[in-house]
C-alpha cells in the first residue's frame, strides 16, 4: 500500500489567479495527504483544501499574514509510511541549497519547500529529497503553472510534476 501526497505552493490566492485551479482541486480529492508549502495569501484557500483534502499539512509562507500565521508554523513535520518529511517555505538560494538543508533539517528525509515558483527534486549529500512543486496559479520564468503528486511506499518516493492550467 502506498499513500499519494499533493503537493503545492505558492497559491497566492486571489492575486495571481481568481480561484484553485480545476485540477488542483481534482488531485486534492484523491489525494491522502495535501501538502502545502507556503504564500496562500488569504485564509479563505486554506479553509478550501482543509474542506477537501482526507488530511492537511501547511505551513505560512513570506506574503502571508497575521490570521495565517496564527493558524500554521513556519515549518511543519510529519511522518508518513516510513518517512519524516518537513515542509517550510523558503530555504533560500538555489546554489548551496541541499548541503544546507542538510544541516537546518537533520533527521529529515524529505524536505518540501517553495517561494520560487519553480519546480525542483533533487538529493542532498546526505540522502534527503527536496521537492519544490512550483506554483499551480503563478508559473513566473517557468513554462507551466505546476504541482507536484508523490507516492510513497515504505521509504521509496515517486514524485510527478504536473502541468496545471490556472485558468481551468
Amino acid at each position: 500500500m502506498s499513500t499519494r501526497l499533493l503537493i503545492i505552493a505558492d497559491t497566492h490566492l486571489p492575486k495571481r489567479a481568481k480561484r484553485m485551479p480545476s485540477a488542483v482541486l481534482a488531485a486534492c480529492a484523491e489525494a491522502d495527504l495535501v501538502v502545502h508549502a507556503g504564500d496562500w495569501v488569504d485564509a479563505a484557500t486554506l479553509d478550501l483544501l482543509e474542506a477537501r483534502s482526507c488530511a492537511l499539512v501547511g505551513v505560512w509562507g513570506n506574503n502571508d499574514g497575521a490570521e495565517l500565521r496564527a493558524r500554521l508554523p513556519e515549518i511543519a513535520r510529519v511522518r508518513v509510511e516510513g518517512l519524516d518529511i518537513a515542509v517550510v517555505h523558503e530555504t533560500g538560494a538555489a546554489s548551496g541549497r541541499e548541503r544546507r538543508a542538510d544541516v537546518a533539517f537533520p533527521d529529515t528525509d524529505v524536505l518540501i519547500f517553495g517561494h520560487s515558483h519553480i519546480p525542483w527534486d533533487s538529493v542532498s549529500p546526505g540522502g534527503m529529497r527536496l521537492l519544490n512543486p512550483g506554483s499551480p496559479t503563478d508559473r513566473r520564468r517557468q513554462p507551466n503553472c505546476t504541482m507536484m503528486v508523490a507516492d510513497i511506499s515504505g521509504t521509496k518516493v515517486s514524485v510527478d510534476v504536473i502541468s496545471v492550467d490556472r485558468n481551468a
